[in-house]
């Protein structure tokens, strides 16, 4: 979270005028919560990237005119790779939302979720975790499960996939380290090696990486 401040600092990037103000009231009216950045496209809010101080999340509008969403997302965490990306989007696109997970965004929500899950999502990917559509996240899960051994392709160690496996679950470092029984430090050393040995940057580029060489 951003040092300067308790609040969790959010820009939003849509197109459509009347929905990006709306973001913005619902930031700036919910606690804990501020809307520091609002643009209506990806070459404005990366112009502002390399100028502003980063914030926490971004979120993104998925369909935008010029560059997209998922092609923003490559460019936005290359200049900030610790600020978190949640796509918003209409429509429950498999090749869109895998699209998207692959290029480094920690989540997604459809346009249409209540206010409420829109500062649950956030929060969630703040303690560490992957907001998604529980149709998606089952059909996730429903191709993990047929993954062949995903311990031979990327030389992860047993624990590494067995990890690997509570991400794609979407649990936090902290739930995946009580059920394990290991410190919250293992855990994070555990996905910082799958990180590396995936050459991704995120959780939800991790497992895209592994569906989308297995699709």
């Amino acid at each position: 979270m951003n040092n300067h401040t308790e609040r969790i600092i959010v820009w939003t990037v849509e197109d459509n005028d009347y929905f990006r103000s709306t973001i913005e009231d619902l930031l700036n009216t919910t606690e804990g919560f501020v809307c520091a950045g609002s643009y209506a496209s990806c070459e404005d809010a990366l112009r502002a990237l390399r100028k502003e101080p980063p914030p926490d999340v971004i979120l993104l509008d998925i369909g935008l005119p010029g560059m997209s969403g998922v092609e923003g997302i490559r460019h936005l965490k290359s200049i900030s790779p610790n600020t978190a990306v949640i796509i918003q989007t209409v429509h429950d696109d498999n090749e869109n939302v895998f699209n998207s997970l692959a290029a480094g965004a920690s989540g997604y929500i459809l346009k249409t979720s209540p206010k409420e899950k829109i500062i649950e999502s956030i929060g969630e990917v703040m303690q560490g975790g992957a907001p998604m559509n529980a149709k998606i996240a089952r059909k996730v899960l429903d191709v993990f499960t047929r993954l062949n051994a995903p311990v031979q392709e990327y030389d992860l160690t047993e624990r590494e996939s067995e990890v690997l496996k509570f991400l794609v679950d979407g649990k936090t470092k902290k739930q995946i380290a009580d059920v394990l029984c290991l410190s919250y430090h293992t855990i994070d050393n555990h996905i910082r090696n799958i990180y590396s040995k995936l050459h991704v940057h995120s959780r939800t580029a991790a497992v895209a990486k592994v569906l989308k060489v297995k699709r």
